[in-house]
């Protein structure tokens, strides 16, 4: 059986083809304002990659903030489903999910390897990847190194703001009073970790606790979240690709039910043709 899922998000998209549940190749590229020829574009790369051609897929499953502008989709499912569908089989004691995107972030509360509830962080930029990646620059520094800069703090100075805007001052207030980046910049990933956390606990957060999504590849911000929660998260290899894994395992499922969709997508091509 050999799927797809491309995952549409924000600020990145993701491709993977799933051939009997083995990961053959993923492709990840930034997202611009064309979805629908970068869905192709990104595509046709992990197809390549994978050496098969998009007829011979028999399921694709689209999803992200983007999803509907994939024609050559099979079927379109959201990315909390998605990301609980790929934890569920990557960490079967996982309850809780926290997906830490570039404009969102998203608590997932799972029961048996199924999604009973969600919330979202949409509203502030706090909390999100993109805040971070403002700080950075801010600071003329990678990511890599605000969080090799974190790491070493032996204590921190608290940031009492969760608004991105003033979080930002009392980071610019911190520095013209000669406090180290390193204390400053481990209170900004506590103050991350603890927006996270309370966004988890209006779902009633429980262990196995995983992270995902982009912002769970800062090593700063995981030590920050285990400090508060008092105990190790997950976060799987692949990040970046969780929510397009999870479509591609979804599609695989859709076969079963439904069959092999690459002759109706075949027939399709060519009406519009």
């Amino acid at each position: 059986m050999l799927t797809a899922g491309i995952d549409i998000g924000s600020t990145m998209t993701k491709a993977l083809v799933l051939l009997d549940g083995d990961v053959l190749s993923e492709e990840i590229t930034m997202t611009g304002a064309e979805h629908k020829a970068l869905a192709h574009l990104v595509m046709e790369k992990a197809l390549k990659n994978a050496g098969v051609e998009l007829s011979q897929l028999d399921y694709i499953v689209g999803t992200g903030y983007g999803r509907l502008n994939i024609p050559f989709a099979d079927r379109q499912i959201t990315e909390i489903t998605c990301h609980g569908r790929a934890i569920a089989v990557l960490f079967p004691k996982a309850k809780t999910v926290i997906e830490i995107g570039g404009q969102d972030c998203k608590a997932i509360r799972l029961k048996n390897g199924k999604v009973t509830d969600f919330a979202m962080n949409e509203k502030c930029a706090a909390g999100t990847g993109r805040f971070l990646q403002i700080v950075a620059d801010m600071l003329e520094l990678s990511l890599d190194e605000m969080n090799d800069i974190a790491l070493v703090a032996d204590d921190m100075i608290p940031i009492s703001n969760y608004c991105a805007i003033f979080a930002q001052q009392e980071i610019i207030s911190s520095l013209s009073m000669g406090i180290p980046a390193e204390r400053i910049l481990a209170g900004l990933f506590d103050a991350f970790a603890r927006r996270l956390i309370k966004l988890a606990q209006s779902q009633k957060i429980a262990r196995e606790v995983i992270l995902t999504g982009g912002g769970s590849k800062h090593r700063a911000l995981r030590k920050a979240v285990e400090n508060v929660l008092g105990y190790p998260v997950f976060v799987p290899e692949n990040a970046l690709t969780t929510g397009a894994y999870g479509a591609a395992i979804l599609a695989a499922e859709w076969v079963k039910k439904e069959g092999s969709q690459k002759r109706q997508r075949a027939l399709n091509v060519i009406s519009v043709g």
